[in-house]
């Protein structure tokens, strides 16, 4: 039996997706920083020891205004040369080169966000296509770039010259460009390539 959709896990699941860079708050400190969200749901980044060492940290996305998300968060440093090595190479492929040399999983404790108090491991979802996710992100790069061209400039009016999937999981698309990533939302959930391929189309205006 599945489980009800509450609509504001998925409104937040969805905005913390489309918001990758934000600000750090850590004892008195206020630090820019760019995350990822890792395929078991956590987040991970590159930080300072100090970001670490903190007991207090709270990631506001995309900034500290009230209109942002807010998580009450707890960092874990890893060694990028252990088991999640992968976490600090996924870091590499969305935002190029760490400002540190340390990195750090993420976990959620708690969120606030549109006014409400949201359980952080109910943000925390693992990502169903992780198995397939690089070889959907390889297929599209190799075969349909002026598709997710149009893609992002029709969604979020962003245009890139040389767009790259970075990321799939079933409910969007993250591509990198230039200056920043771009989250295309899915107007279907995505099981597999073809899903990917037929929610570009849709996105970018195309029949399908």
């Amino acid at each position: 039996m599945l489980e009800p959709v509450d609509p504001a896990v998925e409104n937040a699941i969805a905005f913390l997706r489309g918001h990758l860079s934000g600000i750090l708050r850590f004892d008195s400190e206020h630090r820019p920083i760019k995350i990822i969200v890792a395929p078991d749901g956590h987040l991970a980044a590159s930080v300072m020891v100090a970001m670490i060492r903190s007991v207090d940290t709270t990631l506001c996305l995309p900034d500290e205004d009230d209109e942002s998300m807010h998580l009450h968060v707890t960092l874990e440093q890893f060694d990028e040369n252990g088991p999640k090595a992968a976490f600090a190479d996924r870091w590499r492929i969305y935002h190029g080169d760490p400002p540190d040399v340390r990195w750090a999983t993420i976990s959620i404790d708690a969120a606030r966000f549109n006014g409400l108090f949201i359980d952080g491991e109910a943000l925390m979802r693992p990502n169903a296509l992780a198995a397939s996710e690089a070889a959907i992100c390889k297929a599209l790069n190799a075969a349909h770039t002026d598709l997710v061209r149009t893609a992002c400039l029709t969604s979020a009016e962003v245009g890139m010259e040389k767009p790259i999937v970075v990321g799939v999981d079933g409910s969007g698309i993250d591509v990198r460009g230039a200056i920043d990533i771009v989250r295309l939302n899915a107007p279907i959930e995505l099981h597999n390539e073809a899903d990917a391929l037929r929610a570009l189309k849709k996105v970018a205006g195309r029949s399908v």
